[in-house]
């Protein structure tokens, strides 16, 4: 009889407490980030192929073409395993890495645009192309991500799915974050003085 009484109590208290909605949530978010790591991979397979092409401009700034290399290289050799999700500073240095990798691919796209015979080669035109498509997808898979890393944690914060996040050890997840933060506050200074 006690049995009994104890499952009429218990049952709907599992039911309640959000435990299939964080494991829910928890796959979503590991999927997302899983498309975000695609993502990047995508766009770290393609700077070989761009630097091949422009290293082919005799003339190029090797500079801008060392940077990005060196870039490349920072950014794959970041080690991303599923615990990168759960750690605030391990998230942070993998952003910063991409975000290095990023504004390096913008630099040596901006500078190829000085060279009038790399913009007449279909080559590179194409892969500039693929570049750019891939930058938004990008952006659109890091918008997944932080969907579900907000939908996980708002689960984890709220009453009174917080009390299986305790029992169960269900953190908040780290999400993407912008570097420049106070940087990008301040608004733009605009002069129309002639100099």
């Amino acid at each position: 009889m006690k049995r009994w009484i104890l499952s009429l109590l218990v049952v709907p208290m599992l039911g309640g407490c959000g435990y299939n909605d964080f494991q829910r949530l928890d796959e979503q978010s590991k999927s997302a980030w899983s498309e975000v790591l695609n993502q990047y991979q995508r766009r770290a397979d393609l700077v070989p192929n761009v630097v091949a092409t422009v290293k082919g401009e005799a003339a190029f700034e090797q500079e801008t073409l060392t940077k990005v290399i060196e870039a490349r290289a920072r950014a794959t050799a970041i080690q991303v395993t599923p615990e990168t999700l759960n750690n605030p500073q391990a998230m942070q240095k993998f952003q910063a890495a991409q975000g290095e990798l990023g504004s390096a691919l913008s630099r040596l796209l901006v500078v190829s645009e000085q060279y009038p015979s790399l913009r007449a080669n279909q080559g590179f035109r194409d892969l500039r192309v693929q570049l750019e498509g891939t930058e938004n997808r990008i952006t659109v898979a890091r918008n997944r991500y932080i969907q579900a890393v907000q939908e996980y944690n708002v689960l984890a914060r709220s009453l009174p799915s917080n009390l299986t996040a305790m029992v169960f050890g269900y953190q908040p997840k780290a999400s993407f974050a912008v570097p420049n933060e106070a940087a990008i506050a301040a608004p733009p200074t605009v002069n129309f003085e002639k100099k």
